[in-house]
């Protein structure tokens, strides 16, 4: 009987190689060639799964950003906080500070992506933007849970404060890639932040 490929399976092991050899040498380094050599596998299969560079881009992007999800969502678990508006919200804008290799990793390749959509057309816009787009309104709606449970100031725009937010915990996390200051620094500020943001 032939061994069933599981296709599946079969492009996640390219996409991760992809993410491999991004980390080491930089998103922009990458080619079908050096994907297929880190995934050993020919070109030809990698481009069997991904007809252009681009598709297998944006394939490593939505990866990543399904995986930045499951680790927020672990971090809420882990912090008990699965029901408290602050704790979601710190658990979200704490996974922007790299704290291991695989956050170190998807930072450093987050922020080359974003640097890419400038320019590159297949990645700019609405595929890149769409998961930023989304944490905002996924923070400005807990932001407003907090207002309802008396643990923020009413006044606050729960939109405007999420973008901040997002602004601030992104500019930290590229802090902590450059070697400005510590994640645990990083992490300080944040919850100082919060501390201001959501008292209660």
């Amino acid at each position: 009987m032939p061994k069933l490929v599981d296709h599946e399976e079969r492009r996640a092991h390219i996409i991760d190689a992809l993410l491999r050899s991004a980390a080491s040498s930089g998103l922009h380094s990458v080619t079908m060639r050096s994907v297929a050599v880190e995934a050993g596998v020919s070109v030809r299969l990698v481009q069997y799964y991904f007809d252009t560079k681009e598709q297998l881009l944006l394939a490593a992007m939505a990866r990543l950003t399904t995986r930045m999800g499951e680790r927020v969502q672990q971090r809420v678990r882990a912090s008990g906080a699965a029901t408290d508006p602050r704790g979601i919200i710190e658990a979200v804008l704490l996974e922007a500070v790299p704290t291991d290799e695989e956050s170190r990793a998807f930072h450093l390749i987050h922020t080359e992506y974003a640097v890419l959509s400038v320019t590159d057309p297949a990645l700019g816009g609405q595929p890149f933007l769409a998961a930023p787009n989304e944490m905002e309104a996924f923070l400005a709606a807990r932001l407003a849970a907090a207002q309802q449970a008396g643990d923020a100031d009413p006044r606050l725009d729960p939109c405007q404060e999420a973008v901040v937010l997002l602004a601030v915990s992104a500019g930290l996390g590229l802090s902590v890639l450059l070697g400005q200051r510590t994640a645990d620094e990083a992490t300080g500020i944040l919850r100082y932040h919060l501390g201001r943001l959501l008292p209660g």
